[in-house]
């Protein structure tokens, strides 16, 4: 049974519109001819995704996503995808949005690099950018914006 679920680790957070959201993650992996089987979603603090960092990628910085994908084939989608709240809320101020918009924009992106878009290199990231736009847009499809 697919699934995509929410949890929090060392913070509280509740997600707005949870059921949209899965429907919206959902067609969005459906649309690139991928299938999901199973996605979390962990809002953590920006301690915790340090710790995380460090530990499993051996950087020392902050960052407001990282994406674990545990599939073993390569059409179906097995993920952990960690976001730190505190960066998406940081974020938002910098780039002058509210939060839901800002915590949709870094779930896609991270659903995105399951889906085998990157984000390293001048065109990458231009990609990457213009599929989060394009993919940002369709939340009107399941009543989201």
């Amino acid at each position: 049974m697919p699934a995509i679920s929410f949890f929090t680790e060392s913070i509280s957070y509740n997600l707005p519109k949870k059921l949209k959201v899965k429907k919206w993650i959902k067609a969005t992996i459906e649309k690139e001819g991928f299938k999901l089987q199973e996605l979390n979603f962990i809002f953590c603090s920006d301690e915790y995704l340090l710790g995380i960092n460090q530990q499993y990628l051996n950087h020392d910085t902050y960052t407001d996503i990282i994406t674990f994908d545990n599939s073993e084939d390569d059409k179906k989608i097995v993920s952990d995808i960690f976001i730190s709240i505190e960066r998406v809320q940081e974020n938002a101020e910098t780039f002058k949005t509210n939060d839901f918009d800002e915590v949709c924009r870094i779930m896609i992106h991270g659903t995105l690099h399951l889906l085998g878009y990157k984000d390293k290199g001048k065109v990458a990231k231009a990609l990457m950018t213009q599929k989060e736009d394009e993919y940002l847009a369709c939340r009107t499809e399941v009543g989201l914006v």
